[in-house]
C-alpha cells in the first residue's frame, strides 16, 4: 500500500449508475396534478446510467452492483438504489431514466442527467463525463420537445412546477488532489470553492430563466472520510481521514446554504430545501451501530485496507476483490458509494426534513406547491 496515491481513487467518488426499464406511460399529456416532475443533475451520487453512453471507464455495470434490489448490474455505484430513486418514489413518479438511455423519448415525468465523476467544473475530468454545462445543454433540448410535444403552454406549466435535484461539487474538489493540479498552489481554499459555487449559481439560474423555480440539494458527504481515503491515508503510513481535502468541504457546506438565501431574496419565486448529507453520513461512519449498521468506515466491496482500493467488481485492472455477505449491514457499499439501505434512510430525511432543518422547505413541500 505505500504507493498509494489518491489520483488512484478518486474515481471511486466518480462513477454512475444506470437502469434499463423503459417509462411505459403516455407519450404526451402533462402528469396529472399529483405527478410533479423530476428533473436531476449531479454526479454519481444521482446518476441512473448517462455515463454507460459514453466514452468512459467510469462505469460500474457489471456485478456485484445492482445485486440487492435490480438482481442485476444497473450501472447504479451501489448494491441497489439511489437517493434520486427513492425520492421519485415517495413523489409518485416512475423510475427517472437516464436521459442518454436509448429510447428515451418520454420527459413529462422529468430526467435525469448526472453524470459520475462530473463536477461544477467543466475541467474536472474532462472527456470522461458529462459536466454540470453539458447537462443543462441536454436540459434545454428537453424543454424544446416538452414544447414540441405539449404544446409552449403546457410545457411551461410542467416546467414551472417541477423540482431540480442537485449533488455536485465534490469531484470539483477530489479531482484537484489525484490530477497535481496548480489549482492547489495558485487558489485559496476560498478563491476556489467560490469558482466552484459560481458555477452551481449559474446553473441555477439557467433553468431559473428557463421557468424552474423549485430546487433539492445536498451537502457535501465528508470526502476525506470515505474508504478510499482512508486507505490513501493509510498507505501514506497515517490514520485516520485525509484531511487536505476538508477544508474545501467545510467552506462549500458553509457558503452553500448562505448562496441559496441570497438566490431567494434575488429570484422572485425561488424556493430550495437543503439537506445535510455530511452530517447525516459522518454519524453514521463514526456511530454505526447506533442506526444498527454493523460497519461504518470498511466498504462491502473492494480490496485493501478498509476495502478503499476501487476494485469492486474486478473491471478496473484488480481482479480480486472481497464481497460481504450482507450489504444492508455496511454503510459504503464500494470504496466511495453507499449502500440501498443509507441511500433510503437519508432520502426518507430529505423528504421530510429534519426538526434542526435550516432550509424553509423539505422536498415533499417542494413537490406539493402547486
Amino acid at each position: 500500500m505505500a504507493n498509494i496515491s489518491f489520483h488512484n481513487y478518486i474515481f471511486g467518488f466518480c462513477t454512475s449508475l444506470l437502469i434499463i426499464t423503459t417509462l411505459s406511460h403516455s407519450e404526451s399529456g402533462l402528469p396529472s396534478e399529483e405527478h410533479v416532475s423530476l428533473f436531476i443533475f449531479g454526479d454519481s451520487i444521482f446518476d441512473a446510467g448517462n455515463n454507460n453512453y459514453i466514452n468512459t471507464s467510469l462505469r460500474a455495470n457489471y456485478r456485484p452492483y445492482g445485486e440487492t434490489y435490480f438482481k442485476y448490474p444497473t450501472g447504479r455505484f451501489s448494491d441497489g438504489r439511489l437517493i434520486s430513486d427513492f425520492i421519485a418514489e415517495y413523489a409518485k413518479l416512475p423510475v427517472i431514466p437516464p436521459y442518454l438511455q436509448p429510447g428515451n423519448h418520454n420527459f413529462t415525468y422529468g430526467a435525469n442527467f448526472a453524470s459520475a465523476g462530473a463536477g461544477a467544473l467543466v475541467e474536472t475530468s474532462q472527456g470522461l463525463v458529462i459536466d454540470l454545462n453539458s447537462q443543462l445543454s441536454y436540459f434545454e433540448r428537453v424543454c424544446e420537445s416538452l414544447m414540441k410535444n405539449l404544446g409552449d403552454e403546457e410545457a411551461n406549466i410542467l416546467i414551472s412546477r417541477a423540482v431540480y435535484l442537485f449533488s455536485v461539487g465534490g469531484n470539483d474538489y477530489s479531482y484537484i488532489f489525484g490530477t497535481n493540479s496548480s489549482i492547489l498552489q495558485t487558489y485559496s481554499h476560498r478563491e476556489f470553492v467560490g469558482t466552484v459555487l459560481g458555477n452551481i449559481t449559474s446553473a441555477i439560474e439557467e433553468i431559473y430563466k428557463k421557468g424552474g423555480r423549485n430546487f433539492g440539494f445536498l451537502s457535501l458527504d465528508p470526502l476525506g472520510c470515505l474508504p478510499f481515503s482512508r486507505a490513501v491515508v493509510q498507505g501514506q503510513n497515517g490514520t485516520g481521514c485525509f484531511k487536505e481535502i476538508t477544508p474545501y468541504v467545510k467552506l462549500h457546506n458553509k457558503a452553500l446554504p448562505k448562496l441559496l438565501r441570497k438566490l431567494e431574496t434575488k429570484l422572485k419565486g425561488f424556493r430550495y430545501s437543503l439537506s445535510d448529507y455530511n452530517e447525516f453520513l459522518r454519524d453514521r461512519i463514526n456511530h454505526p451501530s447506533k442506526h444498527g449498521f454493523e460497519e461504518g468506515k470498511v466498504a462491502c466491496c473492494g480490496s485493501g485496507v478498509y476495502r478503499g482500493i476501487f476494485s469492486c467488481g474486478g473491471e478496473r485492472g484488480i481482479k480480486e476483490y472481497k464481497l460481504c455477505s450482507n450489504a444492508s449491514e455496511y454503510v459504503f457499499f464500494d470504496s466511495a458509494h453507499t449502500t440501498e439501505r443509507v441511500n433510503e434512510e437519508f432520502a426518507r430525511l430529505f423528504w421530510s426534513g429534519t426538526p434542526n432543518s435550516t432550509a424553509p422547505y423539505n422536498l415533499k413541500a417542494l413537490f406539493e406547491w402547486n
